[in-house]
């Protein structure tokens, strides 16, 4: 039998799982693939712990994930824990549960190791090009900014700015009020003064956004033009800016229950995706980015690269 192997990213907002059978020679064969928004971050995240809640949820659906790997006969596992494990006081309690719970070994990564894994995961979505681009991956713990070409990574950081976070501490009314947008524009402004050096030192023209909220940013503008991506889309999207301005528009203005009317949105996106989108529109007016190219790879792929590597 071919070897199988399972990837498990665990992050803050949703807990994804890959199956992929790996032949001899040629490309592996995906056999299964879920996501799943457990929350790991939803109550705890700003004080830097993972609630019992949230680690109910988690063992769950790890559980969950243990009995699908068993029924396709994963062979090997790799599971990666990022923003809300590795900033937890609990976290190694977190990781101990879910060996004990679930036989399930979780890799803690650092927010360096997780850009490197992001950018490898997009590399395997699309060709970056010869021009420094900026990848830019929105979780709900951090958010990681990589700017690279096709020769490989110039320049890496992670931010503990994730969506979950930004909720956290701008998100009070809904819709969202003009002056919560402006405070957290504010912070943006403070908080990314690295990336805003390293932007200026490499001039990326291009932003690709790594799946999650662009991943449903890109369905909402399919549906609009009454599209549908195909079960064999590629995993390489465009979302033209004048687009992206339409949807952030309209998303300011509608509450929950108006968002998630939206066709294409989803319910494991609906309150994230108003910070998230007022963090793209920030990084697209700060930087005069005039493309955005969708990767719907991210760092589970880019941990597969790795492994087929080995």
């Amino acid at each position: 039998m071919l070897p199988r192997l399972a990837l498990i990213d665990l992050g803050t907002n949703t807990f994804h799982l890959l199956i992929v059978e790996v032949p001899a020679t040629g490309e592996p064969v995906t056999l299964f693939k879920t996501k799943v928004a457990v929350k790991l971050g939803q109550g705890g995240i700003s004080k830097g712990e993972i609630t019992p809640e949230a680690l109910a949820r988690g063992l769950t659906t790890l559980a969950e994930f243990k009995e699908i790997m068993e029924q396709h006969g994963v062979t090997r596992v790799k599971a990666t824990a990022t923003s809300a494990i590795r900033n937890a006081s609990n976290g190694p309690d977190v990781v101990a549960a879910i060996k004990e719970r679930t036989g399930i070994e979780v890799e803690v990564i650092s927010g360096s190791r997780e850009a490197e894994l992001i950018f490898k995961g997009v590399q395997q979505a699309l060709q970056v090009g010869p021009k420094p681009a900026l990848v830019m991956d929105i979780g709900g713990g951090s958010v990681e900014f990589i700017i690279g070409s096709d020769k490989g990574i110039l320049w890496k950081k992670s931010f503990e700015i994730g969506a979950q976070r930004l909720l956290d501490k701008f998100f009070h009314l809904d819709p969202m009020a003009p002056a919560d947008v402006k405070a957290q524009r504010h912070y943006l402004q403070d908080q990314l003064q690295k990336l805003t050096a390293a932007v200026l030192q490499h001039q990326p023209e291009v932003l690709i956004g790594s799946s999650g909220t662009f991943d449903t940013l890109v369905d909402i503008d399919l549906a609009k033009r009454n599209l549908s991506r195909g079960e064999d889309a590629s995993p390489e999207m465009d979302l033209p800016v004048s687009s992206f301005q339409q949807i952030y528009k309209e998303i300011l203005q509608k509450n929950r229950a108006e968002r998630l009317a939206i066709p294409g949105m989803l319910e494991m996106r609906v309150d994230m995706i108003v910070v998230a989108c007022v963090l793209i529109d920030w990084v697209l007016e700060k930087y005069n980015l005039e493309q955005i190219r969708v990767s719907s790879y991210a760092l589970k792929e880019g941990m597969l690269a790795e492994l087929l590597q080995e």
